[in-house]
């Protein structure tokens, strides 16, 4: 197993196990908006899975977490010229909840380690 700290307290941003990165990402620059939000979480978060041995045509599963469920379809439109083609897509899930003071989204993934030799760090 190999963990990802980031600099967080008492978290990881990532941890490696059997094959499989779990992995969680947000706005580390806390922009206002969602797109802003939601651009920024999302290159936070390939660029984990990319240095853990994975990357967004890998993912399994993901959980979007809104602070408010209202800015789905603004998320979703970041979402989708990222995630690219049907053959990307991760099982997924939004929900709205509280969130840090600032906060708009915070996004929680399974992806599966890439199929080459070296790539597995666990």
């Amino acid at each position: 197993m190999k963990r990802f700290p980031e600099g967080l307290s008492g978290r990881s941003g990532a941890v490696v196990s059997g094959g499989l990165v779990y992995a969680v990402a947000f706005d580390p620059l806390c922009e206002a908006g969602i797109v802003r939000q939601t651009s920024n979480t999302l290159r936070y978060l390939e660029d984990l899975l990319t240095r853990t041995g994975s990357g967004k045509d890998r993912l399994i599963q993901a959980t979007v977490y809104l602070s408010d469920i209202a800015d789905k379809p603004a998320m979703d439109a970041v979402w989708c010229a990222w995630i690219g083609g049907e053959e990307n897509w991760p099982q997924r899930a939004c929900v709205g909840v509280d969130l840090d003071s600032g906060y708009l989204i915070e996004i929680v993934v399974v992806a599966a380690m890439a199929d080459r030799p070296g790539a597995d760090v666990s």
